[in-house]
């Protein structure tokens, strides 16, 4: 009986397979947490400072969020771009130090407040104004709690023990030290002109508190009688103006017109019975606009009389409709920059109390209004939206109710109207209208006495004002897009002044004195450039802040400050009103850039070479970055910051607005929970954050498949270097050529990644790294030396060099990936050195050896590559078609024309870069079936069976198989692997 064959030999357990703890399954909602308690544990923070000593600064100043509830995926998006470039930055080699900040006051958390009154039937103005203020400072903090964890489970690195809050003391006293340099400075003042006001919030608002919706207006035209005008066609005639704003029509005291408008005289030739415009009447018309006008009068006929030059029209002197009734004054035609032919009449109402360019008007001719019996803006209705008792008509009718709801005020003045023959018509229109971006409700432009920083008042010589200065420090400025300087410019170049007073409780007052003559004018202003003792006042108010807050000008009189600096502090008012949150936020640079030693820079501006960044969304060129400029333009005289990034919206995959009740929003904390921060860093690195950007179900499951293939590539590098010994080095100059490629890619994109990174450009960065470890790692370079890393004995040059060079290779690419995927960069990172290697986060991004860029052997191989990809897109059409299976089965012919080619070809295993066991490179076009790609000419692929044996540890088919006797069923190159592999297991 025979004896039993011996079992074949396992020769698994011979080659160098990959061997890793790194997981192909990241797990990140579990791990990441880990990785937290990893940073805390070596202090990572305080690390990063410590290694930053001595290198220039770069410091990001952290616009505030508003701590008033859970962070949304805008917050996200925001805070994942600052520690982007705070992380890039320092592996650039600065000292780039990132303090989390929030903004605390305004009417949002005093909002809130008011609702938990409400609801538990308190009223606000019973209640002791600290107290009120006591219980929005807790608020506030309680948020600030929840939103610091939130965005540290992001991985945002930070000094989150010491954040800056605009309602800390210091800050405060700071707030209110800016505010009473623009007082003493001259550039406060107290005016009355006509701003944003909310209604329901019983407040002025800024520009960036006002979004707009659409909003259904009733619209009326209206007949102004012209004043006797004896001897002309205009004599008996009326101006028709346009308006969507009824209520308007008691503050008129004024009719706009265009200098380069034609106008007409039309005349009423037939029109229905009962009809409001009536036949005969005459109306001065824009010629563009009759038409549409008489139609909506519903007159039937009519004729132009004759043309009405704007020499006519000016000096023209109308009644009031409602004269007769209260309105006993002119109203002067005036001509306006603003007046257009798009829509109306051609002719625009002015109500210097209720617009920006109605004022601005009043302010241009204020002799030709007193002349006409207005010397004064006029004060119609009252911060409830209700007419004042002195208004004619229509004393307590409401604009708008409490609740922002339409109030009787439209109809009365509309049925005046129709009482004293003066409406034309009436109508509906849907337009976009301006809306309190908290209450939602609708806003109105009032008159109210507010306080004022001049855009436009003289400074330290001739030009020097507060807008020229903001202009040429935005000029000085780098904007990133550079479309945000062209913005921001407009905005300024176009603003009027900057209203800075709101009428609330909860926030830093506005810490000036007043002294007012017998009319109730400003006399004098303390702080103010008349008042002798303006820096030991601030200096004492800024100190009761310092210890106490911004309470101590509410806890007792502030009048006490001004002792002994005045004679009779009595005579002295102090201003009650708190200060708009955006002189806030525009003053937080005062409290933290200039202050703290951890912030403080030597900018360009002072000769030095550390730059501040401000980064938030393209909203804030009219809020933050806007406040920013002004306060520190005004005070300082330049901008606060050297470099600004926006970002846009985030919307959905539709490209919607995401919003609640279209049930379409994507909350981080949601995306976390199922995918872990990662994914959510991944994405905001990978979009186009400059314009608007998407998110939802489908674009994160491309994120996550993308995440995955740069994971398992790290993961196999990893495990591939577990059979990495350092004392085997291979230097660059004993390399194969394929190595020496793979580092010549590592000095390319050294400078691109670079280059990307200071620019801002994270997009660019992740679709660099994406395409080099997907297409030049993965499926090509680790594809094509696989064999060699498992099966080439140990001592092989080729695999040692490989290992060489995938060492440079993990550490670049985890290097490089570390700003954007923080965990699982330092989980490769400590799975690669071990968990006492400190954190990848305290790398530089590394020093790429110049001499390792070589072009010519890089073009060499790019066309060695595109070969490659003929014969690759043939053994796939092989394996679609199941006559193989392995690329090792195949041993294709390849046919080539160009000479130079076929040696470069000769010069490298060209089977090997192929992954087959055998190939033929061979003169000519090949016949008609060979398979060719048409972007590679001259290169054609026979596919062909590979000959010969299976090797039974390499897979390889060859003809060599068996003639090593020891190694009967192996190639010769696998039984040298297996002898110098048996030879050290039998000395160990």
């Amino acid at each position: 009986m025979n004896a039993p064959s011996p079992p074949a030999r396992d020769y698994s357990e011979t080659l160098f397979l990959p061997q890793t703890s790194f997981p192909m399954r990241a797990g990140l909602p579990e791990r990441e947490p880990d990785i937290l308690a990893h940073w805390q544990r070596v202090g990572l923070y305080a690390a990063l400072r410590e290694a930053g000593k001595g290198r220039p600064r770069f410091v990001l100043h952290d616009g505030p969020p508003y701590a008033n509830g859970h962070i949304h995926i805008g917050h996200a998006l925001n805070k994942v771009l600052k520690d982007l470039v705070v992380r890039s930055q320092t592996m650039l080699g600065h000292d780039a130090n990132y303090v989390p900040g929030w903004d605390c006051h305004g009417l949002p958390i005093e909002w809130k407040i008011e609702e938990e009154y409400r609801a538990k039937g308190r009223n606000k103005d019973e209640v002791p104004v600290v107290e009120f203020r006591r219980e929005c400072r807790a608020f506030a903090q309680k948020w600030i709690d929840v939103q610091r964890e939130e965005f540290k489970r992001l991985g945002i690195e930070g000094d989150w023990a010491h954040p800056y809050l605009t309602m800390a003391y210091p800050a405060e006293a700071q707030i209110a030290r800016e505010l009473m340099k623009f007082a003493a400075s001259g550039q406060l003042y107290r005016g009355s002109k006509p701003v944003m006001w909310s209604i329901v919030e019983r407040t002025a608002l800024a520009e960036a508190e006002v979004e707009y919706q659409e909003h259904t207006s009733p619209t009326i035209y209206v007949k102004f009688p012209v004043k006797a005008r004896s001897g002309t066609p205009l004599d008996g005639a009326s101006v028709i103006i346009w308006t969507t704003t009824p209520w308007t029509i008691p503050g008129n005291r004024a009719i706009a017109y265009a200098d380069d408008i034609a106008y007409g005289l039309y005349e009423v030739s037939d029109a229905p019975a009962g009809n409001w415009a009536v036949k005969g009447e005459r109306y001065v018309l824009a010629d563009k606009l009759a038409d549409e006008v008489m139609k909506a009068a519903r007159v039937e006929r009519w004729h132009r009389i004759a043309a009405v030059a704007p020499k006519d029209l000016a000096g023209l002197l109308c009644a009031h409709p409602l004269a007769g009734q209260g309105y006993d004054f002119g109203v002067p035609l005036l001509a306006g920059d603003f007046v257009t032919d798009d829509a109306g009449t051609g002719f625009v109402h002015t109500a210097p109390g209720h617009g920006a360019d109605d004022y601005n008007l009043w302010a241009t001719h204020k002799a030709a209004f007193a002349a006409a019996g207005t010397p004064d803006v006029p004060h119609t209705v009252g911060p409830d939206g209700a007419y004042y008792p002195h208004v004619p008509l229509f004393a307590g009718a409401r604009v708008l109710d409490d609740k922002g709801r339409e109030g009787d005020a439209n109809e009365r003045v509309i049925k005046a109207l129709i009482e004293t023959g003066k409406l034309a018509a009436r109508g509906r229109l849907k337009h976009q209208y301006p809306h309190s971006w908290r209450s939602k409700a609708p806003l109105i432009f009032r008159n109210t006495p507010q306080w004022f920083i001049a855009m436009d008042k003289p400074l330290d010589g001739p030009g020097d004002t507060l807008r020229a200065r903001a202009l040429k420090a935005i000029a000085a400025t780098q904007w990133v897009p550079q479309a945000g300087e062209n913005r921001i410019n407009g905005m300024i170049e176009n603003r009027p002044d900057w209203v800075i007073s709101r009428q609330r409780a909860w926030g830093v007052p506005i810490t000036v004195f007043v002294r007012e003559d017998d009319s109730g004018n400003v006399v004098e202003l303390a702080p103010g450039p008349g008042f002798a003792a303006s820096e030991e006042l601030s200096a004492r108010i800024a100190a009761a802040f310092e210890a106490e807050g911004a309470d101590a000008w509410f806890s007792a009189d502030p009048r006490r400050f001004l002792d002994g600096l005045v004679d009779d502090p009595s005579a002295w008012t102090p201003v009650m009103d708190i200060l708009d949150v955006w002189f806030d936020s525009g003053s937080t640079h005062a409290f933290t850039l200039e202050v703290r030693p951890d912030l403080k820079t030597r900018r360009r501006v002072d000769g030095g070479h550390d730059r501040v960044m401000y980064l938030e969304g393209s909203d804030q060129h009219r809020g933050w970055f806007h406040s920013s400029l002004l306060e520190s333009c005004g005070t300082r005289g330049r901008a606060p910051y050297d470099v600004v990034v926006t970002h846009g919206f985030t919307l959905d995959e539709q490209g919607r607005k995401m919003s609640k009740s279209l049930g379409n929003t994507v909350a981080p904390q949601d995306v976390i929970k199922q995918f872990g921060a990662d994914i959510l860093r991944l994405w905001t690195a990978s979009v186009d954050y400059w314009d608007d950007q998407r998110i939802g179900p489908e674009i994160l499951k491309s994120v996550v498949d993308q995440y995955r293939k740069l994971r398992n590539t790290i993961r196999w590098m990893l495990g591939t270097l577990h059979h990495f010994d350092a004392r085997e080095l291979v230097t660059t100059n004993r390399m194969p050529e394929l190595e020496r490629l793979m580092l010549h890619r590592l000095c390319e994109l050294d400078g691109e990644v670079r280059k990307a990174y200071a620019a801002y450009d994270y997009k660019r960065v992740v679709a660099l790294l994406a395409a080099f470890m997907t297409s030049d790692l993965s499926a090509f370079y680790f594809d094509v030396r696989k064999d060699a890393l498992y099966c080439d004995p140990a001592s092989s040059l080729t695999r040692r060099s490989a290992l060489t060079v995938i060492d440079q290779l993990f550490r670049c690419v985890v290097t490089w990936l570390a700003p954007v995927l923080v965990f699982t960069a330092e989980e490769a990172w400590l799975a690669r050195f071990g968990s006492d290697a400190g954190s990848v986060h305290l790398e530089q991004f590394p020093i790429i050896p110049p001499e390792w860029r070589d072009d010519e052997l890089a073009s060499r191989w790019a066309r060695i590559r595109r070969v490659r990809r003929v014969v690759t897109g043939a053994l796939e059409i092989e394996r679609a078609q199941k006559r193989i299976g392995s690329s090792l089965e195949a041993a294709p012919v390849v046919h080539v024309t160009d000479p130079e080619l076929r040696r470069l070809l000769g010069d490298v295993d060209f089977a090997e870069i192929c992954i087959t066991s055998a190939i033929t490179v061979t003169d000519g076009e090949g016949p008609a079936e060979a398979f060719r790609l048409d972007d590679v000419p001259g290169a054609a692929v026979v596919p062909a069976k590979a000959q010969g044996r299976k090797c039974a540890r390499s897979w390889k088919i060859s003809p060599d198989v068996g003639k090593d006797a020891d190694y009967p069923d192996v190639t010769p190159r696998d039984a040298a692997a297996l002898r110098e592999w048996d030879a050290r297991h039998k000395a160990a």
